[in-house]
């Protein structure tokens, strides 16, 4: 249905869409690009929260160039949205520039758009096709998906494990057993979501900041701090930096936690607590991702993480290509 050429214009409009991850949530990371007489014209990316859409970056790309859109196709990586939100539609963006054909990735399950953007477009004459890398386009955005569908966080597990899958060594000061470059990356990680949480013995222990520090970004997630015997003393560094935390004390019920998390518009949860709070999640079937972190440093007092690959897969998870963060191997387990 579409040539390889048509596929290198979308995977640059994905490509392109990643510069807006972690800047844009509850919105999901859109790119675009414009084709005429086979040869890209302008892209674009729905870069900051209020600010252009990917089509009408790139619309203003091409004006910016000096480059007619007219008879131009569009690559876009989710479908147009139809309807006056934060900015005005794209779907009138498109029309305005005159944009003859628009070649879609992923419809958006949004209630506000699911079908509409595409439908208005036909109505008016443009030629519209759907499905092109869809599953990559459906990856790269999966948590907005997933809230959609769910209308709660994607739940990202990161654990480091030493050689032997300790998490921690008591027989030294608390303190990172990992590189550098793989620190980078938790950053990077944080910066992609909208909450991080962990348990009160992680805070007791390490008494962690669990903000954004070591790349370029826009905001930092909201702390969440489980903390059912109420051990967390106030002078923690959470509780008195000024940054926004959730304390909470008592029984909580993770479940309901995530469903009041997505009633706030919440699309992505990282969860860096310690061994207890992990197997919390994961028995409740509420973890979509986990990213194991493997060090070659071998603990003294070693604290068991006491999850085994058959857990994982108990909580209808599968194994996928891993990756490096730094010195570091990084296997990827992934929600069927």
């Amino acid at each position: 249905m579409w040539s390889e050429g048509e596929a290198e214009f979308m995977r640059r409009a994905l490509e392109v869409a990643e510069r807006g991850q972690g800047r844009v949530s509850p919105n999901p990371p859109v790119g675009c690009v414009l084709v005429k007489d086979g040869v890209p014209i302008a892209e674009g990316w729905h870069d900051h929260l209020g600010g252009l859409h990917a089509e009408q970056m790139a619309i203003h790309d091409a004006e910016a160039r000096g480059v007619p859109t007219n008879g131009a196709t569009a690559y876009v990586t989710l479908e147009p949205c139809n309807h006056f939100g934060r900015t005005p539609p794209c779907t009138e963006s498109l029309l305005w520039a005159g944009v003859q054909r628009v070649v879609v990735a992923h419809p958006d399950p949004n209630p506000n758009v699911r079908g509409r953007g595409t439908d208005v477009l036909r109505e008016a004459g443009l030629e519209v096709e759907v499905g092109l890398l869809q599953e990559e386009a459906a990856l790269q955005m999966r948590s907005f998906l997933h809230w959609c569908h769910h209308r709660r966080p994607w739940v990202t597990v990161k654990v480091a494990l030493d050689v032997n899958g300790s998490v921690d060594d008591r027989a030294e000061a608390a303190g990172r057993f990992t590189s550098e470059g793989c620190l980078d990356e938790v950053h990077r990680l944080r910066q992609r979501c909208d909450a991080v949480l962990v348990g009160s013995e992680t805070v007791l222990r390490d008494d962690p900041s669990l903000t954004v520090r070591r790349i370029e970004h826009e905001r930092q997630p909201v702390r969440i701090v489980l903390d059912g015997r109420a051990r967390v003393p106030k002078e923690a560094t959470v509780l008195t930096d000024g940054g926004t935390t959730m304390h909470l004390t008592g029984d909580v019920d993770v479940e309901r936690l995530l469903q009041q998390l997505g009633d706030q518009e919440m699309q992505r949860l990282l969860v860096e607590g310690g061994p207890s709070t992990v197997e919390r999640f994961l028995r409740a079937g509420l973890v979509d991702e986990v990213l194991l972190v493997h060090s070659t440093v071998e603990h003294a007092q070693p604290v068991p993480l006491g999850l085994s690959e058959a857990d994982f897969t108990a909580a209808g998870l599968t194994k996928h290509p891993g990756t490096t963060w730094g010195e570091e191997r990084v296997d990827v387990w992934l929600r069927a």
